[in-house]
């Protein structure tokens, strides 16, 4: 069967026509779905927090992302996959990091990884692309920073958010995410570097497209709800419609 999945040269010319849809998923079945309407299916460390109920993304390992991985790929054929590399299997060294990231592609056959860091973790990201491994950067909110910050607050630095942005892009990185920025921030970003995809996630609407959880936008996360989107439908309801049904229906049987 022909391969018709988005590759990378692909996914930069489509931004220049349009925005890029991105969006999370962690499963097979809602795999099969998101990808009708996504150029970018991201498999979040985020999954930490909305299959497992972790307090943040610290705690996801690296065999949790590679399996959540594997399954979204089998599942799809056209969307463009990335992974993220979890807290502690890159920040030590570009060599640990190849390590970890090698394993993500092989053990997945994803597109590309993604990690959390501007200026510090440039040469880790240098390190990966010359050894053939496409990296997705990721700077303002850093969810993996979350227990040094002690919240997931807006980024409001907008000095070191171009540094950052600067040294991913410098080292090789072919898209960066961008969250929870003030939209003046991310609008001087694309003005630094406009050639460069940028995926916002809280950051504005002058970004090349946006990415969002989609647990979070059916309403399945529970309580919290990022204030920078809104639920589009509370599919919590549906589902225990569901269970009841089956519920009372067992109940009634003789």
């Amino acid at each position: 069967m022909q391969n018709k999945r988005l590759n990378i040269a692909q996914l930069l010319k489509l931004s220049k026509e349009r925005k890029i849809v991105a969006l999370t998923s962690y499963t097979a079945n809602i795999a099969r779905i998101t990808e009708k309407h996504a150029d970018i299916l991201l498999v979040g460390d985020s999954v930490g927090m909305v299959l497992y109920g972790f307090p943040s993304t610290q705690g996801v390992t690296l065999d949790m992302m590679k399996n959540h991985g594997r399954a979204v790929v089998n599942a799809t054929q056209n969307a463009f996959i990335v992974v993220d590399m979890p807290f502690g299997s890159y920040e030590e060294s570009p060599i640990q990091a190849f390590k970890n990231a090698a394993e993500i592609m092989n053990f997945t056959n994803a597109n590309a990884i993604k990690l959390e860091g501007g200026v510090e973790m440039a040469p880790t990201i240098k390190f990966l692309v010359e050894r053939g491994i496409p990296v997705m950067a990721h700077i303002g909110l850093m969810p993996q920073k979350y227990k040094i910050k002690g919240s997931f607050s807006k980024e409001k630095d907008t000095e070191k958010t171009i540094k950052d942005f600067k040294a991913v892009v410098e080292a090789g990185a072919f898209s960066v995410v961008v969250e929870n920025v003030p939209e003046e921030i991310s609008n001087e970003l694309q003005k630094t570097l406009p050639n460069i995809l940028t995926i916002g996630i809280g950051a504005g609407k002058n970004v090349g497209g946006q990415i969002a959880v989609f647990e979070d936008l059916a309403g399945l996360s529970g309580e919290y709800i990022p204030p920078f989107y809104s639920k589009i439908q509370d599919l919590a309801i549906n589902i225990s419609q569901v269970a009841e049904k089956f519920s009372n229906d067992t109940k009634a049987q003789n």
